[in-house]
């Protein structure tokens, strides 16, 4: 039994705490409505709608409240099925994308979940119809109830759209698709290039107390400082640091730094250093000590979008960054803005 604290992580080969998923820590999720994921279609969804199944936040459970199809779970619930068949749910991704893995997450559904899930892709312009070829990316696997289940695959596809099959009914808490975010450069004008939507992602941290540092690559501005980076109080000497791979080499000119929200807990000051690192990322943060600085030390205040161009170095081509809080605290958003590199497309 898995209980609702533990995912089977396949690469060990054993069952290991949620918060240790390696697929959440090495890829974005595609099937993220902040990323512009959205269910497009569900053949049922009597007790809880399809679109509940993507939120970002962890699912909850409110023992007393009902609705008018009966107990509100947080989840996509299909209703008792009486006839042969399955149901499924399509989800169109952020972006065309190679899929790394899964997590099929039952949590709370407990006598209601599906006994086993399969997932199926496709690529298409538009949303799929009745002609549209799907490609099994995921067999079928057991499904327990309350529980993570997480699932690597090997497969470089392309693929804009997930299909998951759960047999015969029931219901799913949260459905993750992690992996990497492919996208066409070529002739790309000025982007945020660290930007989660582009492809940036998180290669590694100091600190993730109180939330992951790939929060501040999300699009928008956090409503809350929950959706931003905060560390635990530093009490040694030092200061804590984020790691980040761009979404492509490209050459930054212009850094916002946003402490909206971020008051008696903002960073005192920040920096960044950058480099053009080798696709191997395992030396990554032990030879960003060394990498030159794309922005020097720099004074930051509370509740404020800090932006820097003046005081950005020229370093030419670049594909990570370090960013430094001085000496911890808390960021909204980070942005970096330049152009891509013609190797970079």
């Amino acid at each position: 039994m898995t209980g609702a604290g533990l995912i089977f992580d396949e690469t060990l080969g054993e069952f290991v705490p949620a918060s240790e998923n390696t697929l959440a820590e090495r890829w974005p999720n595609l099937a993220d409505p902040r990323l512009g994921a959205v269910a497009v279609f569900a053949n049922n969804e009597w007790f809880a709608p399809k679109e509940r199944m993507l939120e970002p936040r962890p699912a909850r459970f409110i023992p007393d409240r009902y609705d008018d199809h009966g107990k509100w779970m947080d989840g996509w619930e299909t209703r008792r099925r009486r006839t042969t068949g399955h149901d499924y749910c399509i989800v169109r991704l952020s972006a065309t994308g190679r899929i790394r893995g899964f997590d099929i997450d039952t949590s709370h559904f407990t006598g209601n979940f599906p006994p086993s899930a399969s997932i199926d892709a496709c690529r298409c312009n538009g949303d799929p119809d009745d002609a549209t070829p799907w490609t099994e990316v995921l067999p079928p696997v057991a499904l327990e109830g309350n529980a993570h289940h997480v699932r690597p695959i090997d497969n470089d596809g392309l693929w804009t759209h997930v299909r998951l099959n759960i047999y015969p009914d029931g219901g799913v808490a949260r459905l993750r698709v992690y992996g990497e975010i492919v996208r066409d450069r070529d002739g790309a004008a000025e982007m945020d290039l660290a930007a989660i939507e582009h492809g940036g992602w998180l290669v590694d941290c100091s600190d993730q107390h109180y939330g992951s540092p790939a929060n501040i690559l999300y699009p928008g501005v956090g409503a809350t400082m929950a959706e931003g980076w905060e560390t635990r109080r530093r009490r040694e000497p030092g200061n804590e640091w984020a790691l980040f791979r761009l979404a492509c080499a490209g050459t930054v000119r212009k850094i916002v730094v946003d402490t909206t929200h971020f008051k008696g807990n903002y960073p005192d000051r920040c920096s960044i250093q950058a480099a053009a690192h080798a696709a191997d990322e395992s030396s990554a943060v032990a030879s960003s000590l060394f990498w030159q600085d794309l922005l020097p030390e720099q004074k930051l205040e509370m509740d404020r979008v800090h932006t820097f161009e003046d005081e950005v170095a020229v370093l030419g081509t670049v594909t990570h960054v370090r960013f430094n809080m001085i000496p911890d605290g808390g960021v909204n958003r980070l942005r970096l803005f330049g152009t891509p590199s013609k190797e970079g497309g």
